[in-house]
């Protein structure tokens, strides 16, 4: 089985599991003079709980196994000229959350409102004042430009990736 089918398979039986606790939700109960659909209701809510809770444990397996593949299959994809290769798990978390933030760090990189120009000195001097960076701002822009595609070619390289990997 394939990642991207373990995944729609978990979909599936989660749909599955939704449906039996509806059913059990409208037959778990009725009135003495109302007439049960089932001609055993309390079979058949106990029925329908097991198919969940085995439902369950398939999905439990699942999960797991993709868990296991994720952490165990490494991908390598290209950013910014050079090949960068993790497992996919680490590319999940780069493209959750992690590339964004680091994206945010160098986006805070700048001149932060100051203003280069010229002051009276107290001896009525002028002086030329000049801001001092303490960063690079052609690697500030290469790197904000970099994080801010990352996202995007993970989630291309995953998609194949999830199509073509067996699960483990």
């Amino acid at each position: 089985m394939k990642l991207i089918e373990a995944m729609k398979r978990i979909k599936e039986l989660t749909v599955k599991a939704t449906d039996l606790q509806n059913k059990v939700s409208v037959t778990c109960a009725n009135l003495d003079y109302e007439t049960p659909v089932y001609a055993d209701p309390k079979s058949q809510v106990s029925e329908w709980i097991q198919a969940h809770g085995d439902i369950l444990k398939e999905v439990m397996k699942l999960r797991f196994a993709i868990q296991r593949t994720n952490i165990n299959t490494p991908v390598t994809i290209e950013l910014g000229g050079a090949n960068v290769t993790k497992s996919i798990a680490e590319w999940i978390h780069r493209r959750r959350d992690l590339a964004n933030l680091e994206m945010t760090m160098w986006q805070k990189l700048g001149d932060r409102g100051l203003k280069e120009g010229v002051i009276n000195q107290s001896t009525g001097e002028p002086k030329a004042i000049k801001i001092v960076r303490h960063f690079d701002p052609k690697e500030r822009d290469a790197k904000i430009d970099l994080y801010r595609s990352e996202p995007s070619k993970i989630d291309a390289t995953l998609e194949v990736v999830n199509a073509v990997t067996e699960l483990a």
